[in-house]
């Protein structure tokens, strides 16, 4: 036994390039279908563990799929806007309380997530360094934002506009970091978190400029009255916020008819959550309101027949490459006929040829069998980087 072991091995070695090919061709087959399944039975226990801690979102009719990913996970869909007029009624029924969630916008690549500090109790998530936002103007960010952009507490974020050509709607603001929070695991390492007022800066719904009170110059102060002051468009609008400015931001009109994308509500118990829900379904309350789990259910059954689908195609490229590897040790063998004489007119009979080769076939096999438990568990190590990044 220990003499084919040895001859097949040689073998091989000397044919290096050839079963070096096989070899990898057969592990990749391996590596598939279990790899597929690791990402997906991964992707569905975060996306549930997502869901399942998140018991309600109220958000303006529409798609409940969008709502939700934009809700949990900050895939900045188009939805249609609440007003946090709307997180007052539902604080009002008694049944729980809300906690707004504002996130349209970005920077450097980055959702920027305006809601309020009920967010980081409700969520369980704590500072690594820095502290939470205490004034608008200030964000946290996420470990993996700190991470990738090299950023710290004293370091400052500019908003991204919408486009290059949008000079009157998104406000750029330079915010200044003052935390960074704990790793979570979640979308949240990927977030910006700011003050929802913060949002409606960047919005343009709230600005600060010169106090026009002092301000004398007629290219800037159109007119004034002892009621109004109206300004030119040469008025300075500061871009960021600090100690010397921030009693010059303000807000115009009812805050309560600014718009929010969604709301997260924290019901008091299962009889709340019941009494909520059927009061809007029906109708006394507007709006809608969804079960994250039974959203992110749906969108999961989706995963699983595409799973199905790359099952079916890894069984039918399996049988192919089968079928090459068949056809390649037939060629082998024919290539090998001098060879296998040789050995056969030196005393080797067919059953120790037959082991030689088995043996050949056994080390490729095993090999290939290693190679992909490799691959399976280096994989283990980026795949919630991977899942974060293109799934969830």
């Amino acid at each position: 036994m220990k003499d084919s072991i040895y001859l097949a091995y040689r073998y091989l070695t000397y044919n290096r390039v050839r079963s070096l090919v096989l070899t990898f061709s057969v592990a990749i087959i391996i590596f598939l279908p279990v790899g597929l399944k690791q990402l997906i039975s991964e992707s569905e226990d975060q996306m549930l563990a997502r869901a399942n801690s998140t018991p309600l979102i109220a958000g303006k009719k529409g798609s409940p799929t969008d709502l939700v990913i934009n809700t949990l996970y900050f895939q900045q869909e188009k939805i249609e806007t609440l007003t946090m007029e709307y997180a007052a009624i539902l604080d009002e029924t008694g049944f729980g309380y809300s906690i707004p969630v504002m996130s349209s916008y970005s920077a450097r690549g980055f959702p920027i997530v305006g809601t309020s500090l009920d967010y980081f109790d409700f969520r369980g998530l704590s500072t690594q360094v820095g502290r939470l936002f205490g004034v608008v103007g200030e964000c946290v960010i996420g470990s993996n934002v700190a991470r990738r952009l090299d950023l710290h507490p004293g370091d400052s974020l500019i908003s991204s506009p919408e486009s290059f050509f949008d000079f009157a709607g998104v406000y750029p603001l330079k915010m200044d970091i003052v935390g960074v929070l704990n790793h979570s695991n979640t979308p949240d390492d990927d977030a910006i978190f700011v003050d929802v007022k913060t949002t409606w800066i960047i919005m343009g719904l709230g600005h600060g400029h010169q106090d026009l009170m002092q301000v004398n110059d007629p290219t800037i102060v159109l007119e004034r009255s002892d009621s109004s002051v109206t300004a030119g468009a040469k008025l300075f609008m500061y871009n960021q916020i600090d100690p010397e400015n921030i009693d010059q931001f303000h807000f115009h009109g009812d805050i309560n008819s600014y718009p929010i994308t969604s709301i997260i509500f924290i019901p008091e118990n299962q009889k709340a959550t019941a009494l909520l829900r059927g009061r809007i379904e029906s109708g006394e309350i507007d709006n809608q309101m969804v079960v994250p789990t039974l959203v992110v259910d749906n969108l999961l059954q989706s995963i699983f027949r595409i799973k199905q689908i790359f099952n079916s195609v890894f069984v039918i490229v399996g049988l192919a490459v089968s079928l090459i590897f068949g056809l390649v040790i037939a060629l082998s063998l024919r290539l090998r006929k001098d060879e296998l004489y040789t050995m056969f007119t030196i005393g080797s009979g067919k059953r120790k040829i037959a082991q030689i080769i088995g043996m050949e076939l056994l080390l490729l096999v095993v090999t290939s069998a290693l190679i992909s438990g490799i691959m399976y568990f280096i994989t283990g190590f980026f795949i919630d980087e991977f899942i974060n990044a293109f799934i969830i």
